[in-house]
Order: structure tokens, then C-alpha cells, then sequence
């Protein structure tokens, strides 16, 4: 399967690893979370299939990427995958799952309330809907795929709205993360300081999502070049969840209905 761009992260390119093991981390955790009739929403190619699929009665996962869909439902017959652009959910009883999972999700999707709201609605009642975004207190430039970026505390005021358990925590990592994280920062620095008329923020999302996918692949490819032994070595095991959701790169919500 082709990796479209740099938003769906690749486990087999070298210099996506550390962002590999990011997206991957969470799926980790949510091993001790889920159970019974499962659904994932927006499953990209599949990172985490293996890791929840052994754990759960049933496996349901939606994503708007066809041949995506036809792939991994042929590799993993025992799952139900289906195409779809969301929210709604069509087609989905209320009160119909024990776990929902959303990983990286909610910040592409342009009606974020219908979203938490049909959420609630297909989670039945003491199920656990775990979901996942960037921070955007550490976001190092505008990514043109995001709608939008969160703070800890407006996510939270938004699923509260319709959850009545909400547990913000935080993905945050290890020292050699940090490092990895600074030296990308400052890559990023000094590709951006050619933008003196402030166009990442300026333009429209479509003209800049071709110019950044290519820059984010040079980056993570020089970056990689530049600190081959950092690159490769870190694992999920180097990213941990936080209780201080403002300073982690990635927003952990626990939602209970």
C-alpha cells in the first residue's frame, strides 16, 4: 500500500520511525481499555489492527480511504471494515459498542461537535471511548490537513458536552524523544524563516499541502541522515503517557459515557 503522504506515516521509511512509534504508542495503552464490540474510526493503514483486533469479541473500523479499506478487510477477515466519510455514522445502532478507538482523527474532521456527538451515541452505556490529537501548544507549524488544533482544556470543554466522564491526559516523551523533537524544531526554524510573509497562515489550506508534504519528507529525511542512531532506536516504550496533558505532544482523552 502507497503511502499518500506524510499525514499517514509509514512503519516500513526509516525517518518516519519516530513518529511511527508516537501514533503507534497509544494503541499500546488502549489494550488495557477495550473490549467486547470494538470500532475504530479512521484506521489509516492499519497500525494498530494487530495490537487490538486479538482483544476484542468483535473489530469494526470506518475510513474514508477505499483501497485502504479493501486491503486491510482482506488481510484481516475476521474484522469488519468498511469506507465511509464521517460523522455521521450512518448505518450504526445507538448503544452498540463496548470500546470506540479514534486515534489522530478529530483534527481533520470538520464538524468536531457531530463527531463527540455521534460518539456518545454508538458507545453504549459504561463503555470507554479513548481518542487522540495533537497538542497544539507543540505544534512546530501549521499542518495544512488539520482543520484545526486543540488546547488540553478546549478539548475537554467540548467532550463534556456530550460524556459524562472525561479524563484528559497526555502522549509526552522520553529525553531521547525530546531530542528528536528539538532538533526537528529547529529544522523546522530554518525552513520557515523563508516565509517572511507569514503564507503558511495566510494561504489556503489546498495551496500548501503539496509544498509541505514534500518539505515534511526532506525534513524527516535529513533529520534522519544527520542522527541515523536516534532515529532508529526509538520505540513506543519512549513515549508515555502524562497526566500534564499542556507540556505532551499528543492529547489523551478518556471518555465514559
Amino acid at each position: 500500500m502507497a503511502v499518500y503522504t506524510t499525514e499517514i506515516t509509514s512503519a516500513e521509511i526509516l525517518s518516519d520511525n519516530p513518529i511511527h512509534q508516537r501514533l503507534l504508542k497509544p494503541y499500546i495503552v488502549a489494550k488495557d481499555y477495550v473490549r467486547g464490540n470494538m470500532l475504530e474510526l479512521g484506521c489509516g493503514e492499519g497500525r494498530g489492527v494487530k495490537e487490538l483486533m486479538p482483544l476484542v469479541e468483535k473489530y469494526t473500523a470506518l475510513d474514508k480511504i477505499g483501497d485502504i479499506v479493501e486491503k486491510l478487510q482482506k488481510e484481516n477477515p475476521k474484522g469488519d471494515f468498511k469506507q465511509a466519510v464521517f460523522p455521521p455514522f450512518s448505518g450504526l445502532e445507538d448503544n452498540a459498542f463496548d470500546s470506540i478507538v479514534s486515534f489522530q482523527v478529530i483534527e481533520h474532521i470538520k464538524d468536531d461537535e457531530l463527531f463527540l456527538k455521534e460518539m456518545a451515541r454508538v458507545l453504549k452505556p459504561g463503555g470507554v471511548a479513548l481518542l487522540t490529537t495533537p497538542n497544539i501548544k507543540l505544534t512546530l507549524t501549521r499542518n495544512p490537513w488539520h482543520i484545526r488544533e486543540y488546547t488540553a482544556l478546549e478539548l475537554t470543554d467540548k467532550a463534556k458536552k456530550y460524556f459524562a466522564d472525561v479524563e484528559m491526559k497526555g502522549i509526552a516523551g522520553s529525553e531521547k524523544v525530546m531530542d528528536y523533537h528539538e532538533k526537528n524544531r529547529a529544522s523546522v526554524k530554518r525552513i520557515t524563516r523563508f516565509d517572511v510573509l507569514n503564507l503558511q497562515y495566510r494561504l489556503p489550506a489546498w495551496m500548501l499541502r503539496i509544498p509541505y508534504d514534500l518539505l515534511n519528507r526532506l525534513n524527516r529525511n535529513n533529520l534522519q541522515k544527520a542522527s541515523d542512531s536516534l532515529v532508529s532506536s526509538i520505540s513506543h516504550d519512549d513515549y508515555l503517557v502524562s497526566d500534564d496533558a499542556d507540556t505532551s505532544l499528543d492529547l489523551f482523552l478518556i471518555l465514559r459515557k
